[in-house]
């Protein structure tokens, strides 16, 4: 009997995004509370979103309404690697990055948990920027499944490819 499989990845759901970012901006364009302070969600490039404001308290709050829409719209944000706020001119500037991936660090911390604290007999390998973990028992992959939902990893899972 082959071995079964499933492969861990950190994808980014581009279109949840993008959602969260139209909904964003436009609650920050029609709130009372950030009326007069030229507060302003966009696009930055394809991996980044940048925040603009009068004041760094308004950058803070908008990211905050950003975080929201993207609870809301059922996107980790394990993805957000929000810079600090700098004063550009006479605006506060935030550049927040999007983290897609599982990069090499984490990816040997997820191996060295599942070999570790997982059942005998799983094999997880770092293929780029994933882990395919295989074994001959389907239950040993749910409970390599269940193991790693209950971890605070710093990194947005999702299992995929499961045979």
């Amino acid at each position: 009997m082959a071995d079964s499989s499933f492969d861990i990845v950190s994808k980014l759901d581009r279109q949840e995004v993008d959602n969260a970012v139209n909904q964003a901006a436009k609650e920050i364009a029609h709130r009372f509370d950030f009326k007069g302070t030229g507060a302003a969600i966009a696009w930055s490039g394809q991996q980044a979103v940048q925040v603009t404001a009068n004041s760094e308290e308004r950058v803070n709050a908008a990211l905050d309404v950003f975080k929201d829409k993207l609870i809301k719209r059922g996107v980790s944000l394990k993805v957000l690697d929000p810079g600090e706020p700098r004063l550009s001119g006479k605006e506060y500037r935030l550049v927040v990055d999007l983290k897609e991936g599982i990069d090499q660090d984490s990816a040997k911390k997820i191996s060295k948990l599942i070999r570790d604290e997982g059942p005998k007999g799983i094999k997880a390998q770092i293929q780029g920027d994933e882990l395919r973990v295989s074994s001959k028992k389907k239950d040993d992959l749910q409970t390599v499944i269940t193991l790693l939902k209950g971890k605070d990893l710093d990194v947005a899972l999702q299992f995929v490819n499961y045979r």
